[in-house]
């Protein structure tokens, strides 16, 4: 599993993730849901071992990313943002290399695997240079998965593939997930609406909200939503249903039916529906609807400066001189 208690990451007086707990558990597809340079890139690269917290705990199926960081590389496959492959190599012998890095045993059985996995046979022979972005994807989850990890750590694995090819990874992902945990970062809403078990969203380095996806849009507000359709003109509807206790935010969609808010702990709709017949409309249908975790997302969010000025955006030298990529 994943343990993180209380993670902050310093850089010089900007503060890029503040106090993170959370956790991640065996079978679980972890969405890590916020705006650029909200702290993900920078949480996931602690959890790599690949740069140390400034304060706080991590820990990868019970090692200590710091402390224990070799034995927590052995156990994580990384996916970053930008895959790093070589185009000059096929796609057989930049994965035959890889796990050689990683000292595995019957190497081209390995390989053979992860190629079948990746439905990449056809491919095997071809120049990584020759691939489209969507193959290349499909390479940089197979080396992520190389040496068998416990722990599946993917970086905006959709970012610039077409519609069909971001379908085919999130198949993989999907049944990537029922063998390991999967930490999965993304701006693709819906992406975390239909792969992830779980979301956490995080905003300026903090978290601000983490649930399924269901639950999120459940208790975001505490409160629901409620579509009235009326047969005819509905003109005049709205300030009528103003004058009635427990509904707010009352406005009108794009099929011109009016929706409108309940107040938590209040149920207005029956006083609703005799006051819409008394006010002479023909109600045809009133059903409750759902808040959009696009919706659950932009709240969430709000209060984020327009263009923040964070050293994630920029490369950065860390405490040795190594220029690293922002989030």
């Amino acid at each position: 599993m994943i343990r993180v208690e209380g993670l902050t990451k310093d850089y010089g007086p900007h503060r890029a993730i503040d106090d993170l707990t959370f956790n991640a558990e065996e079978g679980e597809i972890l969405g890590f849901l916020g705006p650029n340079g909200a702290g993900k890139t920078t949480t996931m690269r602690i959890l790599c071992g690949y740069m140390p917290p400034t304060l706080g705990k991590a820990e990868v199926s019970g090692y200590d990313v710091v402390d224990q960081s070799l034995e927590v590389r052995r156990r994580v496959g990384y996916m970053p943002e930008t895959v790093p492959l070589y185009p000059d190599m096929t796609v057989f012998d930049y994965l035959k290399y890889m796990a050689d890095l990683r000292h595995l045993k019957n190497v081209e059985d390995r390989v053979d695997g992860v190629i079948e996995k990746m439905n990449l046979e056809k491919r095997a022979s071809s120049f990584i240079s020759s691939l489209s972005k969507g193959l290349r994807q499909r390479v940089g989850l197979a080396q992520a998965i190389i040496h068998d990890p416990e722990v599946l750590i993917l970086d905006e694995p959709t970012i610039g593939l077409d519609p069909a090819q971001i379908i085919e990874v999130r198949n993989l992902i999907r049944e990537l997930g029922r063998e390991h945990i999967v930490l999965l970062s993304t701006h693709i809403l819906s992406e975390a609406q239909q792969v992830c078990n779980r979301v956490i969203i995080i905003n300026n380095g903090k978290i601000v909200a983490g649930d399924t996806p269901e639950r999120l849009q459940a208790r975001l507000t505490g409160a629901r939503h409620v579509s009235v359709q009326v047969g005819g003109d509905s003109d005049g509807l709205e300030e009528v249903l103003n004058n009635i206790p427990g509904i707010t935010h009352i406005s009108t969609n794009v099929d011109g039916n009016i929706v409108f808010e309940t107040v938590p702990g209040q149920e207005p709709r029956p006083e609703v529906a005799k006051t819409i017949v008394s006010a002479g409309y023909d109600l045809l249908e009133m059903r409750p609807v759902g808040i959009s975790l696009e919706n659950v997302f932009l709240q969430l969010t709000r209060d984020e400066p327009s263009h923040p000025e964070s050293p994630e955006d920029e490369p950065i030298e860390d405490e040795e001189g190594v220029e690293q990529e922002g989030n």
